[in-house]
């Protein structure tokens, strides 16, 4: 989620008087003029920005999930709402931390409504029991330090804890390039086959896919941003899927499949229903014990792939990764992946 200021002006706005509430999820209105708000912020001087469309976050804010708790915020200047803010909160692993996102309108910041949210993120850490925020922003590479939410950021006694790297590879893929890289890797892994498949998994391939999916947080580089491994089931898993399917989107997995019948890679696509341009690349892994075949390589590959075949109107494919996450870097730079800002991710402990 993101943080977002703009750059001060020569004298200070007045403040506002806000007071910070739940925002009611059912309510139709209330919850667009949320969106309204978390687009606006989300999106200004961001033109790669990712956001929910309006049917993505009501899914989010109504359907049951056991696994993550959803809080949705509103910040009023009495009946106006002008700021927005969401907690995030895992139930079954991880339950120190609480995901935050403060979206103020543009043309109303530097006057209180960000602190406030802020205070309130705080002080629901606090009332769970939680003792990590975090919070994600984006801004341009070359300005990490002194960036305005850096600043708002470090102001409010948030580290720069992790910063990944936003990346946005054109689409239709290079063929040749395509070619050279899987005619590379194939030697490497005869011994396994690579499958594809659109959002349901195989019922004897999900334990061993689900195993792979929990221990992404391990696997990748967070920065000083420590996770245990996710606790998410099959039949979680499955819940999830029904969530995404509300939500009109779709997911194309690869998994590459060892000897002994177990997924040991895996690689997933995400496509939403509503901006007909974007993929959104999700986790890449390959389990430690099978590393040195080019699995990575070759599931993203076969992937992609797959993608152009099934969703040809798609041009672009958005992801990101740890700055020093060099093996996955090299594979995205080879496909052509361009930077396009970077995401920090700050850290507040209480």
């Amino acid at each position: 989620m993101q943080t977002d200021l703009v750059p001060p002006p020569s004298e200070p706005p007045t403040p506002l008087s806000v007071e910070v509430r739940e925002v009611d999820t059912g309510d139709d209105g209330m919850l667009r003029r949320w969106h309204e708000i978390y687009v606006a912020a989300d999106t200004f001087e961001r033109p790669w920005a990712t956001v929910w469309s309006f049917e993505e976050a009501a899914v989010n804010a109504r359907a049951e999930d056991e696994s993550l708790r959803s809080v949705f915020v509103g910040a009023f200047d009495g009946v106006e709402m002008v700021g927005a803010g969401i907690c995030q909160l895992p139930l079954l692993d991880n339950t120190d931390k609480v995901y935050g996102g403060v979206f103020v309108e543009p043309a109303l910041r530097r006057r209180g409504v960000g602190t406030a949210l802020v205070e309130h993120a705080v002080a629901t850490v606090r009332a769970e029991g939680r003792s990590i925020l975090l919070v994600e922003g984006g801004l341009p590479g070359t300005e990490r330090e002194d960036h305005p939410y850096t600043r708002f950021a470090l102001r409010h006694g948030f580290t720069m804890a992790n910063v990944e790297v936003h990346r946005v590879l054109d689409l239709p893929l290079d063929a040749a390039e395509v070619e050279a890289m899987r005619a590379e890797a194939a030697p490497h892994h005869e011994a396994y086959e690579i499958w594809t498949f659109e959002d349901e998994i195989p019922d004897e391939l999900l334990p061993s896919y689900v195993g792979l999916l929990n221990r992404l947080a391990l696997e990748a580089p967070t920065g000083e941003i420590d996770f245990e491994a996710e606790a998410v089931t099959p039949e979680v898993y499955r819940k999830q899927v029904e969530k995404m399917r509300a939500q009109g989107r779709h997911k194309l997995t690869t998994l590459a499949i060892s000897a002994e019948g177990e997924a040991v890679a895996n690689t997933d696509l995400v496509i939403p229903r509503e901006d007909r341009t974007r993929v959104y690349q999700w986790g890449t892994l390959v389990r430690g014990d099978h590393r040195g075949h080019r699995l990575g390589a070759a599931v993203k590959l076969q992937n992609l792939l797959a993608l152009q075949e099934r969703y040809p109107e798609r041009t672009e494919i958005h992801t990101t990764n740890a700055e020093n996450n060099d093996t996955m870097i090299g594979i995205n730079d080879r496909l052509g992946f361009r930077v396009v800002e970077i995401c920090p991710e700050f850290m507040l402990q209480r």
